[in-house]
């Protein structure tokens, strides 16, 4: 017997899709943020630091501040756009 896809459930893999999507574009966008800061305000002697609250800039930026930004997006992603999907067979009794 083939199994048969309800609509609910096809409509949770799209959901499932799109959150993994937008979980990679959250990586990568944490990635190029890091990079950037680390690479940018760090790729030079060490004795030409700037600091940021006692730390060089390049790590209070790319790390500390980094951080705090990905926080709050996922929070907020995870809140507006992700939606939650029930793991049990659609009818199936309890």
């Amino acid at each position: 017997m083939e199994e048969q896809h309800s609509h609910s459930s096809d409509s949770n893999y799209k959901d499932a899709n799109r959150e993994a999507l937008i979980g990679v574009g959250l990586v990568i966008f944490n990635f190029i943020w890091w990079f950037a800061f680390a690479y940018g305000l760090g790729g030079k002697d060490p004795s030409e630091y700037t600091y940021a609250f006692g730390l060089p800039a390049w790590f209070f930026y790319s790390c500390v501040l980094g951080f705090v930004v990905m926080a709050i997006l996922v929070t907020i992603v995870v809140k507006k756009w992700f939606v939650e999907i029930p793991f049990d067979e659609e009818g199936e009794e309890k």
